[in-house]
């Protein structure tokens, strides 16, 4: 457990794999900007937000749909998220139901072995060469031995693991293409960066016909689908671009168990016992949500931005508390920031009173643009560096 505080960013949402990426680099570089001597880590719950899966409830929705996503956008989407935390599909696999073996070496007792002796093939070597990886991803090597991570994503494994040694093969190079970005190196680029993740893939024993649809069903609940038409005879397109933001709320409230079970489980693997809860919207009714019902010790502060969650609450609709019950005792200080032109941010020092801080700030912004400019108005980094951890 380290002493050193950790800001755990919580996203909104609507919000999936490459707007994720782009919000968490720019915490991190506003972060980094005023020196503050703190790690930055981010939940991603996308993959248990709203489905995207065909609508038919919607009249006439194949005729007025938009495109869709592409294979190659998929790829994208699936990468952004693999770049800035490379176990993000091991943490997924943790979730996975667990599938009966009939005997002998358990799944997880082979692959646990698989990768405590893994040496990389001739071909692998000579990949990892040309791009000067051969150290980086010997360290993710290492890395994925130690992660505690590791070993929970593996006791999920049936007797034929190809997801999980597709899933391993992908995070060990995302683990050493992060790595080497971070040392300045460019970035690989799709077509090497997919065929160094084949070849591991295959030295894994990865392919087949049995590889498992679990990620691939998470990977469709959170990758966005575009919209081209707003209009009225565009139904399908319009409802694509409302079902996301909506939607998530919808299936939080109904069906939250496991967006709160990635929450958790993100501010234990910061192994901090000092975080600070950064929630932007449903992120922030995630927090509030998740701290009403439970004690967390490591969180010594939450800060929501654009926040729902006092509403939610004087609606009756906030599941952990039922109006007129108030925080409880072990709820940690709150800091709660919002913008009057931002339509979805509301107050909460009167609904709770005595024990939350609003703060009013001018993000210049008309709505919907103001709901996600917090990040660039120094008033907001301002108002966090007071309520961190000394």
């Amino acid at each position: 457990m380290t002493h050193q505080t950790t800001l755990l960013f919580v996203h909104g949402t609507g919000v999936r794999g490459e707007e994720y990426a782009r919000t968490l680099r720019t915490i991190e570089s506003c972060v980094a900007s005023r020196n503050w001597p703190l790690t930055v880590a981010g939940c991603f719950w996308g993959s248990a937000g709203a489905r995207r899966d065909r609508k038919l409830s919607v009249p006439n929705y194949d005729a007025t749909k938009g495109t869709g996503l592409q294979p190659e956008q998929e790829q994208l989407e699936r990468w952004a998220v693999l770049y800035l935390d490379p176990w993000y599909e091991l943490r997924l696999l943790r979730g996975m139901p667990p599938t009966p073996y009939g005997g002998g070496q358990p799944p997880a007792a082979a692959l646990r072995a698989t990768i405590a002796a893994f040496r990389p093939s001739e071909a692998l070597a000579r990949l990892l060469a040309e791009d000067d990886l051969t150290d980086r991803f010997a360290d993710a090597l290492t890395a994925m031995r130690a992660a505690e991570v590791f070993e929970q994503a593996i006791a999920t494994a049936p007797p034929t693991p190809l997801e999980h040694r597709c899933a391993i093969a992908r995070a060990l190079i995302a683990h050493s293409l992060k790595a080497a970005m971070a040392e300045g190196l460019p970035p690989l680029g799709g077509a090497k960066r997919e065929l160094l993740v084949g070849q591991l893939v295959a030295d894994l024993r990865g392919s087949g016909l049995g590889v498992g649809n679990f990620l691939v069903e998470q990977v469709k609940r959170y990758l966005p689908r575009p919209i081209s038409h707003v209009l009225v005879g565009h139904r399908g397109a319009l409802t694509d671009a409302t079902a996301l933001p909506a939607g998530d709320v919808l299936r939080y409230l109904a069906r939250g168990q496991q967006m709160t079970t990635l929450l958790r489980n993100a501010i234990l693997d910061t192994g901090s016992d000092s975080v600070v809860l950064l929630g932007h919207s449903l992120g922030g009714i995630l927090c509030v949500d998740l701290l009403a019902r439970e004690r967390i010790p490591a969180v010594r502060t939450l800060v929501t931005v654009g926040s729902q969650a006092p509403f939610l609450y004087e609606i009756g609709a906030l599941p952990s508390i039922e109006p007129p019950d108030s925080l409880p005792e072990h709820f940690p200080p709150w800091l709660n920031i919002y913008d009057h032109r931002d339509l979805l941010s509301y107050t909460a020092a009167e609904t709770f009173p005595d024990r939350v801080v609003d703060l009013r700030v001018d993000n210049g912004e008309p709505f919907a643009a103001s709901h996600s400019a917090y990040w660039s108005n120094d008033e907001v980094w301002t108002s966090i560096e007071s309520v961190l951890p000394r």
